[in-house]
């Protein structure tokens, strides 16, 4: 199960996310991830018995229409290529957010080994085959800082931090927080690199907000009648 969760996460849905935007545009790649909690919300019901409220419901559909009204602007659909491989992409986070569910629900493992062995695995499949497709990368000093900043807090902070959340959140409550990310990215863009939003767009970033409120209080709720009984 640790092999298929750092197969899933790192050699096939981030090595697809960033096939993709060879051939499609960030917002694109974006607007297709932000349909995301769909899949886990079907998933963790078929595979994880884990099933959502009714607001929790709502708050999904609030949620993706919010981030459909974020990023349908920019979308493009013009090449089949890039598009399919951002579905294998998304299909790649979809198991790896079930599966590493299920393992830290259970508690089979420590977090630690949750999130160092998948992402060697995964990670390590991944390099091999960079270094046999692209041959070893030459880069600027400020480069090389850059992957260490990704690699240390990007993916080893945050992945440490998603996995121990596992263990007491759903995978849908976790992969609606992470609906916040593109937009955390844009708002981010807009103070330092001066990027406008159209009120669409403002209109967008506040119902995705609203829907992954609805998600978290639902969840919240209904954990402490829980515990409560």
């Amino acid at each position: 199960m640790l092999a298929l969760i750092g197969i899933s996460a790192y050699a096939i849905g981030n090595g697809a996310l960033f096939w993709a935007l060879r051939y499609l545009p960030a917002t694109t790649v974006s607007f297709m991830m932000s349909g995301s909690p769909i899949l886990i919300l079907l998933a963790a019901i078929l595979v994880l018995k884990e099933f959502p409220t009714r607001w929790q419901l709502l708050g999904v559909v609030i949620t993706v229409f919010g981030g459909s009204l974020f990023f349908a602007p920019g979308f493009q659909s013009n090449e089949p290529l890039g598009l399919a491989i951002a579905t294998v992409g998304l299909v790649g986070f979809t198991t790896f957010g079930i599966v590493g569910r299920s393992v830290a629900r259970d508690k089979r493992t420590s977090t630690v080994i949750l999130t160092g062995l998948p992402l060697a695995i995964g990670g390590g499949l991944l390099l091999v085959i960079g270094f046999a497709i692209e041959g070893w990368p030459v880069l600027h000093p400020t480069a090389w800082l850059i992957i260490a900043w990704l690699a240390i807090v990007n993916t080893a902070f945050a992945y440490t931090l998603y996995n121990h959340a596992l263990r007491s959140i759903t995978a849908l409550e976790m992969n609606v927080i992470l609906n916040l990310s593109p937009l955390g990215t844009a708002l981010l863009a807009a103070v330092v690199l001066d990027e406008s939003f159209s009120s669409v767009q403002i209109l967008g970033i506040a119902t995705v907000v609203l829907g992954v409120s609805l998600v978290q209080v639902a969840g919240n709720k209904r954990k402490v009648a829980l515990h409560a009984a």
